[in-house]
C-alpha cells in the first residue's frame, strides 16, 4: 500500500516510499511458526485426554501468536517512511494515527545505526537531527538505512541548489494526455502503451 500522492504538496516530488523492514513483523511469525510446530508435535505425539488439554493449550496458544501477527502485519502495511523533495514524513497507526514531519530545510544532519546483526538482515535506524522543537528524530526498522541516509543527503543538497522544478501543470497533463491520444489513433502506441504512459503521467 503505497503512500497516499494525495498527501504530497503542489510541485512536491516522491523519492522514496518505505515500510519498514520485514523484522519489524519477524517476532510474531516466528512465534506463530513455533506454536504451530508445538501443536503439531502434541497431535502426533499424545492422544486421550493429554492430547485433548495440551491441544486446547496449543490452539489458544495459535489464536493469541496469529492475533498478534495480523495486527503486526497491517500496523507494517499502515506505517510509512517517506522522502520527498521537500520533506521527510513519517506516519504510523490504523484507527489512531501519529506522524511526524521534518521540511528538509530544518536537517542539520542525518545518521545512521546498525548492530552487527542488523547489518547482515538490512535493517537499521536512521537518526534526523533538525531544528525544530524535537531535536533529534529517531526512525527504527528503516531497511538498507546506509542509502536511506544518502539518499536524504542528496534530496538536502538539490532541495538547496533549487534543482527540482515545478511538477507540471494541469494545463501540460492535458496536452500530453492529447498527444498520447493521438499516438494512439495512429497506430505509434498500442492501448498496453498508452494505459502506461496515462497512469505514468497522472502518478
Amino acid at each position: 500500500m503505497p503512500f497516499p500522492r494525495k498527501n504530497l504538496n503542489d510541485g512536491e516530488t516522491m523519492i522514496l516510499d518505505l515500510h519498514p523492514h520485514w523484522w519489524y513483523y519477524a517476532p510474531a511469525l516466528l512465534s506463530t511458526a513455533v506454536v504451530s510446530i508445538l501443536g503439531l508435535t502434541v497431535l502426533s505425539n499424545f492422544d486421550g485426554w493429554q492430547q485433548t488439554t495440551l491441544g486446547s493449550i496449543s490452539l489458544g496458544a495459535l489464536v493469541l501468536a496469529g492475533g498478534w501477527l495480523v495486527v503486526q502485519v497491517v500496523k507494517w502495511r499502515t506505517t510509512y517512511f517517506v522522502l520527498t523533495s521537500h520533506r521527510v514524513i513519517y506516519r504510523e497507526g490504523v484507527v489512531a494515527r501519529n506522524g511526524v514531519e521534518i521540511p528538509l530545510e530544518r536537517v542539520n544532519n542525518v545518521n545512521f545505526k546498525q548492530t552487527i546483526f542488523e547489518r547482515l538482515i538490512g535493517v537499521g535506524d536512521i537518526l534526523i537531527e533538525s531544528g525544530g522543537q524535537d531535536g533529534q528524530q529517531t526512525f527504527t526498522d528503516i531497511a538498507r538505512p546506509m542509502v536511506v541516509q544518502n539518499e536524504i543527503h542528496q534530496a538536502l543538497q538539490d532541495y538547496k541548489e533549487g534543482m527540482f522544478r515545478p511538477a507540471p501543470s494541469r494545463t501540460d497533463v492535458a496536452d500530453q494526455l492529447e498527444r498520447l491520444e493521438a499516438l494512439r489513433d495512429r497506430g505509434s502506441l498500442t492501448d498496453a502503451e498508452f494505459e502506461l504512459q496515462k497512469r505514468r503521467l497522472l502518478g
